[in-house]
C-alpha cells in the first residue's frame, strides 16, 4: 500500500488540494491498482487529512512539554533509524510534539510489519504538506531525494 501512497501524494495530492477522491478512485483502477488498496489508501489519506485539521486542538497541544517514550509496538514496527529521524525532526523544532504524534498513528495504521527510515520521511512530508507547512517540507524533501547530506554527526 505504501507505493500506493506515494503514487497519490505526488501524481494527486501534492499538487491539487482538496482532490475528488471519485476520480481519483476511477484513475487509479483504470491504471491497474486494487481496489481494495485505493480505499486503504483513501482513508489513510481522510484520517491525516482530520489530524492535521487546524481545528483539532486536542492532537496539536496535548503533547506539548512532554518527554514521549515509544510504545514496543512501535520500536517493532517503525527501524531505529526512523525513529531517530521523528527525534531529530522534533529536537531541530521541525516538527511540533503534536506533528510526532501524527506520523507515528499514521505510521502505526499502515498495513506492512515494517515501516523504514525512507517511508518515515514520506509519511513526515505528507504531514507537513498536510499542515500547509512547505519551507519544513522542503527540508524533508531534500532529506529524502539527498540522504547522503543529511547525516546526523
Amino acid at each position: 500500500m505504501f507505493d500506493l501512497l506515494i503514487y497519490m501524494f505526488e501524481n494527486y495530492l501534492s499538487s491539487k488540494p482538496h482532490s475528488d477522491f471519485a476520480n481519483i478512485t476511477q484513475e487509479l483502477e483504470a491504471a491497474g491498482f486494487d481496489n481494495k488498496e485505493i480505499k486503504s489508501a483513501l482513508d489513510w489519506f481522510t484520517q491525516l487529512e482530520k489530524l492535521a485539521d487546524k481545528d483539532n486542538v486536542s492532537i496539536k497541544h496535548a503533547y506539548e512539554n512532554t518527554i514521549r517514550i515509544f510504545t514496543d509496538n512501535e520500536k517493532n514496527k517503525i527501524t531505529t533509524d526512523g525513529l531517530g529521524f521523528i527525534l531529530f525532526l522534533e529536537q531541530a523544532h521541525i516538527l511540533k510534539s503534536g506533528e510526532r504524534e501524527i506520523i507515528l498513528d499514521q505510521a502505526m495504521t499502515i498495513n506492512q510489519k515494517t515501516i523504514s527510515l525512507n517511508e518515515v520521511r514520506w509519511i513526515v512530508m505528507m504531514t507537513l504538506w498536510q499542515n500547509g507547512r512547505e519551507n519544513d517540507y522542503l527540508f524533508v524533501e531534500d532529506a529524502l531525494y539527498k540522504p547522503d547530506q543529511n547525516r546526523m554527526h
